[in-house]
């Protein structure tokens, strides 16, 4: 009897049963659709950023905005109805690097974001992600710093000027703040959210190379 459930507890054919029905269960939970919806927002930021009219080019802006919110809403939910899960790890880091990455392809032939900081943008977004991955596998954990969330904001709200993409005339409170260039200002802020990135990156290297060091003393005082 005790080798029966003990080959039962054991039987490979069981445990992938376990875990499809858990991945199963945990794309249907509320912060992972959220996720999905975020995904699924992306052709439609790109369909109205493609008409390129202001009215278009707002709507698109507020699109990739509520997609934002539902990256701020999902990581809440998870963790305040205790449905964190490996999938949701998976898919939420994703998500954001997806319609990021879209969105700023997308612009540069339309003139609205230089190509080179792009590029630089979106190599630094995969070496970091590498390095993380690496670091994971050697069990560190490197969590975002104040400059990556500062890079974060910056870079989410830059991004939502450049997909309003005109100039508008604008008041605030009743003061006539005259026309404003959205591109101008999406531009400014993605610059300097490059200077962030840069210094979060160098952040993450250096913790990266400290954690691996000191694991290496740790196994030759052993």
């Amino acid at each position: 009897m005790e080798e029966d459930e003990a080959s039962a507890q054991f039987d490979p054919r069981q445990r992938r049963k376990e875990v499809r029905r858990t991945l199963a269960h945990d794309a249907v939970n509320i912060p992972n659709l959220l996720t999905f919806g975020r995904i699924v927002m992306i052709p439609l930021c790109l369909w109205l950023l493609d008409q390129d009219t202001p009215r278009s080019g707002v709507w698109s802006a507020l699109v990739f905005t509520a997609a934002a919110l539902t990256d701020v809403l999902d990581g809440y939910l998870a963790r305040r109805l205790g449905v964190e899960s490996v999938l949701g790890k998976l898919l939420d880091p994703l998500a954001d690097k997806l319609i990021v990455m879209a969105c700023l392809i997308w612009m540069v032939p339309m003139g609205r974001i230089p190509a080179w900081i792009v590029i630089v943008l979106l190599s630094r977004e995969i070496s970091i992600t590498g390095l993380r991955g690496v670091a994971a596998s050697e069990g560190v954990v490197i969590s975002a710093g104040q400059e990556g969330k500062t890079k974060t904001a910056l870079q989410m709200i830059g991004i939502i000027a450049l997909l309003a993409g005109y100039p508008y005339h604008l008041s605030l409170f009743g003061f006539d703040l005259g026309v404003v260039d959205f591109v101008h200002v999406g531009r400014v802020l993605v610059y300097l959210s490059l200077v962030f990135s840069m210094a979060s990156a160098a952040q993450y290297v250096t913790i990266f190379a400290q954690a691996v060091e000191a694991k290496g003393e740790k196994r030759k005082s052993e």
